[in-house]
């Protein structure tokens, strides 16, 4: 009889742990140890509303640890991998504009990312040209201020697919790896940012060779 409470106590020890643990993976690991624990106790003592309550939370916790185990493992396959934009068409909205046309001005407010399918665009303070597969307007998303940072003017007859700010942001948290496609991009935006400022000449100089219209530098992409 004593072995049964030994079981009991172990059990009740184990629950009491899961209160304590900061990391999902170990907390639904030590829960699974005490359903099974509580299971056996339960059924040796015949206390069946206990016995019942941890056979439905045993595969809970287990469905649970596995789950969270894949989403690990995809942000770590994530942080690897490229990523491709086609998932995101089926959210998108086709959007045309024409050459000469301003899709949107410095300060205005930032309730979209912009996907250039077709054409040329420029971002009139920097004179940055953008062309075919450019993401734009993503760190104005993400900003506390929520605004653009820069005027995109058409250089040519465009076609955009945009998403809205609200899809974005259910996606960020939904698919591990266009969330991190985005962390990603906008470290690589701003570190654009500050190599641009650093080969900057200070006013009235003329801009550095190459600066002028170059694309491998997007200073303010976030728009």
């Amino acid at each position: 009889m004593w072995s049964i409470q030994v079981v009991g106590y172990l059990a009740a020890v184990l629950m009491f742990s899961t209160f304590y643990m900061k990391k999902m993976i170990p907390l639904r690991a030590v829960g699974i140890a005490s359903n099974c624990t509580f299971i056996v106790f339960a059924g040796y003592t015949q206390v069946w509303p206990l016995f019942v309550l941890h056979c439905a939370l045993l595969p809970l916790n287990t469905i649970r640890m596995v789950q969270m185990i894949r989403l690990v493992s995809k942000v770590k396959e994530a942080a690897k991998g490229e990523f491709s934009m086609d998932f995101l068409v089926p959210f998108m909205v086709k959007e045309r504009f024409k050459m000469g046309d301003k899709v949107f001005s410095k300060g205005d407010d930032a309730d979209k990312i912009y996907y250039l399918q077709e054409g040329r665009v420029r971002l009139a303070e920097f004179g940055v040209d953008l062309k075919k597969g450019d993401i734009i307007g993503e760190i104005g998303i993400f900003s506390r201020e929520k605004k653009r940072t820069a005027s995109l003017v058409c250089e040519s007859d465009v076609t955009f697919l945009t998403i809205g700010d609200k899809h974005i942001l259910q996606l960020y948290y939904q698919n591990p790896k266009f969330g991190m496609y985005l962390v990603q991009m906008i470290i690589h935006r701003l570190v654009q940012d500050n190599e641009f400022a650093a080969h900057r000449k200070p006013a009235g100089h003329a801009a550095p060779d190459g600066a002028e219209g170059a694309t491998s530098v997007v200073p303010g992409l976030s728009g």
